[in-house]
């Protein structure tokens, strides 16, 4: 109750200081009952959405449209918010000054200017436009992004060894088998050694993959698919009726990605050898720093190996590397594989210039690669969606890595 308590309190805001610039450029009083009219439809359809369908465990795609649409409503509304409260500022502040000056003067704050409201509206068109064209046309414009890495340490084996990984495939968002399986087929495509997936198959239950089985059945790859879980795919977001039918969810989730043909590890390491040489690939379940489930082992999943081993670890979360793995010095693992941000699919990147999105504000590393102490971290922007049905500038990414052995110097 007092999330929607919180909800409402702060939609009012952004509504009434909207209403503000509209009622400024718009004098129809028909026109006003239109605004508060589609207004209160709106907040009642997510207020809805927070209450009486709390308990559904698979969303339908009319529920994230309505988000969608609320989300970029109010997200146009923040922007008049900032400026009508810049305005009123400077208002204030005439008064004030007008009031000093001339103490027999009434306090009189002036009028809002018809301009200011228009550059208001005209701004908050922007991202109020972006996240609707979002919805349609940018959640299945799968991008494939190629890295080449070069190590020290790669044995000469596995030089140009390559790999593909996907994230977040959030299963249960889908509406589109034509656009899922074109960007299935864009994976198969790249030809890598190993395709590898970093979690978060489903938004909450495993019956949301059942459909896509197939499709995702058909990810092939010379070493294999390899996966790891997120925090979505433990059922932790919704009600069950008991623990054991959680348990057992987990399990389905399991069994799913095992008849997928995907090998999925719990803590645990594989090897690829070629001739006497080998690399090791680690996977670990959801480890995330603040409240998120914290499963990951990775002295479990690390057992067995040595600083010597060329080692590639998938933990979904890249706060996981920040906080346990890049300066671990009696853990050498040159790359790590992770996703979860989803570059909070909305931000701007001009490749090889410039990158940005709110999200980089609670993830340090949130959108492709990084390096730190000689160890990479790839965050891949992922594959699906999630809660906004949409992207914006921020694609649904197919990160093709190569790994090559560093040239020696004389």
């Amino acid at each position: 109750m007092s999330r929607i308590i919180f909800f409402l309190v702060v939609f009012i805001i952004f509504d009434l200081y909207a209403y503000q610039a509209f009622k400024t450029l718009f004098k129809q009083p028909w026109l006003h009952w239109v605004y508060f009219g589609f207004s209160v439809l709106l907040l009642g359809a997510f207020i809805y959405q927070l209450t009486a369908l709390k308990s559904v465990r698979m969303a339908n795609a009319s529920q994230m449209y309505i988000f969608g649409v609320v989300m970029a409503v109010y997200f146009g509304k923040f922007f008049v918010l900032v400026i009508m409260a810049m305005e009123d500022i400077i208002r204030l502040g005439i008064a004030a000054v007008v009031k000093l000056n001339d103490t027999s003067e009434a306090f009189h704050i002036p009028s809002r200017r018809k301009f200011v409201s228009t550059i208001a509206l005209g701004l908050a068109a922007i991202p109020f436009t972006s996240l609707l064209v979002g919805m349609v046309r940018g959640k299945y414009n799968y991008k494939v992004l190629k890295y080449s890495l070069e190590f020290d340490d790669l044995p000469d084996e596995f030089d140009g060894f390559t790999l593909t990984q996907i994230s977040d495939v959030h299963s249960g968002s889908f509406d589109n088998a034509e656009k899922v399986n074109y960007g299935i087929n864009l994976i198969n495509e790249q030809g890598s050694d190993v395709i590898l997936f970093t979690g978060d198959l489903v938004n909450n239950v495993a019956e949301e993959m059942t459909q896509w089985k197939k499709s995702f059945s058909k990810l092939k790859a010379k070493e294999g698919v390899y996966s790891v879980l997120g925090n979505h795919d433990y059922g932790d977001y919704v009600q069950w009726d008991s623990e054991e039918a959680k348990a057992k969810n987990l399990e389905d989730l399991k069994v799913l990605q095992a008849e997928m043909g995907w090998d999925l590890l719990f803590n645990e390491h594989r090897t690829f050898t070629r001739n006497d040489a080998q690399i090791s690939l680690i996977g670990i379940e959801n480890w995330g720093a603040g409240g998120f489930k914290k499963a990951g082992d990775l002295e479990k999943a690390y057992s067995g190996l040595s600083k010597e081993d060329f080692t590639i670890l998938m933990s979904h979360d890249p706060s996981h590397w920040k906080e346990q793995v890049k300066g671990n010095d009696e853990k050498n693992i040159q790359l790590t594989l992770s996703g979860h941000t989803h570059g909070m699919q909305y931000g701007i990147e001009i490749p090889g210039w410039f990158k940005w999105s709110p999200v980089k504000y609670r993830y340090e590393n949130w959108a492709g690669i990084y390096e730190e102490f000689g160890r990479y971290i790839n965050v891949n922007r992922g594959f699906g969606f999630i809660g906004y049905p949409g992207r914006v500038g921020i694609w649904p990414e197919i990160s093709v890595i190569e790994l090559k052995k560093r040239a020696r110097t004389t």
